[in-house]
């Protein structure tokens, strides 16, 4: 007669199901991890030429306005942009453009439209300052969705800081447990870094802000064009003033190169932080299902290789900064391919990657659980209540140096001898009460902690609004700027619209 056996039941896992995991990898890390490179890019004729286009619609606006371009060549030659753009550039995509893809369309419009209409498309600008112009343009998405992610990702530290601003933890230094703090203190502090951060990268992103159209090849031009109306046109605050600087100087991708690599140093040391607290022998936190993943072999594995590509995206910039000065600081003070092409080409992977490292932190952190037991439990293991006894001491009338030689040697004995740190004290202690040696531990030491931005609630209810509102400012700033934009964009629409209306009318 056969053994009886014991039955494992049949399933049928999902791609993503290792049995450990019950949850696949959320859609936005999917996304940038394994979905993106899979997608079709965008046409890159066309994404290049919907910013010139742009450029030549609010140019020619001006140039008719000043009186510089007739208004019949020009309603023309808007007629032929618009059809361009709404056929996405299509008839342009299979030329061949030995000198450039803006040249290609320039005399695809001259060829199609007739030298009189399409050749007056340059009249007072060159390729230098439209290109500088061009940069400036394609800055905007990105650069604002780094800000709009920093933004969120501030707003998540500020919600889990008061929600979290009574669990108690160990502060480290030199890796070693040091005073209590809580986790809702230490997330506060990472949003105060955030934005200081974002204020550089605000800082940074200035020069996006003002228009080089107009400046020529470097030295201006004779023809009467008005700057002030493309800077309208286009969204931006105001001209720039010299024309040597405005073709020549493309500081604005080392200033945000530079301000992305700081913030890529806050975002892979607190992704250090949380790779420590969410491991097995710290156990401090627990990341959620779908923001880990399994190993191919080992099936108790949580892995949180999220934070590994957070701190391989973050230091994008480092490299890119480095290799955009390298290119700029061997180039004249003039127009310079290798300052406004090379250089420049460095910095749209910079701020997809940055982006990328502030998304995935924060999908980290919504999904981090602190185990409240075990982060008081190592606050008291690693007997960080002791600076606060040397404290008491020092307010009883001891001198800090000998509360400190004093406390230590307290802290040694209970090492030695199995004890809490409060026992020993009590013993050792017995002429100053219990105002000293009493309640040491490290919910109570926290809560007192009220002096120089510590951990008490006086001084986390002083921190959360001032962090709060400078990301609020940040945020109003950034709608501001967004709203003038748009605004630009419909006035644009606008003037153009009414060129081509009144070209029907007279035609």
């Amino acid at each position: 007669m056969s053994s009886p056996t014991t039955s494992i039941p049949a399933s049928s896992p999902t791609a993503w199901d290792s049995g450990r995991l019950k949850r696949p990898v959320c859609a936005a890390a999917q996304e940038i991890l394994f979905d993106r490179h899979l997608r079709p890019s965008a046409e890159p004729v066309a994404a290049e030429l919907q910013l010139i286009s742009q450029v030549d619609r609010a140019h020619l606006v001006m140039l008719v306005e000043q009186g510089i371009a007739a208004p019949e060549a020009a309603q023309r030659l808007l007629e032929g942009i618009e059809r361009l753009r709404k056929a996405h550039f299509g008839p342009l995509i299979d030329l061949p453009a030995p000198r450039g893809r803006y040249l290609a369309y320039e005399s695809y419009l001259i060829d199609t439209l007739g030298p009189d209409v399409g050749g007056i498309l340059h009249s007072g600008r060159s390729r230098n300052d439209l290109n500088a112009t061009v940069i400036r343009l394609r800055l905007r998405e990105p650069y604002d969705r780094l800000l709009a992610e920093c933004d969120l990702l501030g707003r998540r530290l500020l919600s889990d800081g008061r929600r979290y601003a009574a669990v108690t933890m160990p502060a480290y230094t030199h890796h070693q447990p040091a005073v209590p703090i809580t986790y809702g203190h230490y997330l506060v502090g990472v949003a105060a870094a955030l934005v200081r951060d974002m204020a550089d990268l605000w800082n940074a992103g200035e020069e996006i802000e003002q228009n080089p159209l107009g400046a020529g090849a470097v030295g201006g031009t004779s023809l009467p064009i008005d700057p002030r109306r493309t800077t309208r046109l286009l969204g931006f605050s105001e001209p720039l003033a010299n024309s040597v600087h405005a073709v020549a100087s493309r500081d604005v991708v080392l200033r945000l190169t530079s301000a992305a690599a700081v913030l890529g140093v806050l975002l892979c040391r607190v992704a250090h932080d949380v790779q420590h607290w969410s491991s097995v022998e710290s156990g401090l936190l627990h990341l959620a299902d779908d923001v880990v993943g399994s190993s191919s072999m080992m099936p108790q594995k949580r892995n949180p290789f999220l934070l590994e590509h957070v701190q391989g995206r973050a230091t994008v910039a480092l490299g890119a900064f480095t290799a955009a000065v390298s290119a700029m600081c061997t180039s004249r003070f003039t127009n310079a391919i290798a300052v406004g092409t090379e250089a420049v080409a460095h910095i749209w992977s910079t701020l997809e990657a940055a982006t990328d490292a502030v998304v995935l932190l924060r999908l980290v952190l919504e999904g981090a659980e602190p185990d409240a037991a075990r982060m008081r439990q190592s606050a008291v293991e690693g007997q960080t209540v002791a600076t606060h006894l040397a404290e008491r001491l020092v307010s009883a009338g001891m001198p800090f140096r000998s509360a400190h030689h004093r406390v230590g040697a307290i802290a040694v004995e209970a090492l030695e001898t199995g004890r809490p740190l409060e026992d020993v004290a009590r013993q050792r202690l017995p002429q100053y009460g219990p105002a000293v040696w009493s309640g040491l531990d490290p919910d109570s030491v926290a809560a007192t902690a009220n002096y120089g931005g510590g951990p008490g609630p006086g001084a986390l209810e002083a921190a959360l609004p001032d962090v709060g509102a400078r990301l609020t400012d940040l945020r109003r700033r950034a709608a501001r700027r967004r709203r003038r934009w748009a605004e630009a964009a419909a006035e644009l629409d606008a003037a153009v619209h009414d060129i081509l209306t009144n070209h029907q009318k007279t035609a």
